[in-house]
């Protein structure tokens, strides 16, 4: 993935974690692609039925992020499983 601007629609590839105890109080999931890791939240998906599962997903990065040291984060709209 080349780096995003807000708003930008972001492809990703890896395998979704549920997020546990974070420094940072953002996103309910996260993916590390190329080594970093990404903040996840879908208004629009349950995120939850990816879970372990290796996928492609689509969204947008959200404006105003990373905060506090963290990763980016990512307003998923599509998740493809391998």
């Amino acid at each position: 993935m080349r780096s995003a601007s807000s708003g930008e629609t972001v492809s990703i590839e890896g395998r979704i974690t549920k997020l546990g105890m974070t420094t940072f109080q953002y996103g309910t999931h996260s993916i590390t692609y190329g080594g970093k890791p990404y903040a996840l939240r879908s208004s629009s998906l349950n995120l939850d039925t990816y879970v372990d599962r290796q996928v492609t997903l689509r969204g947008t990065k959200v404006e105003g992020y990373p905060l506090e040291g963290g990763p980016e984060l990512i307003e998923v709209s599509e998740v493809v499983m391998k």
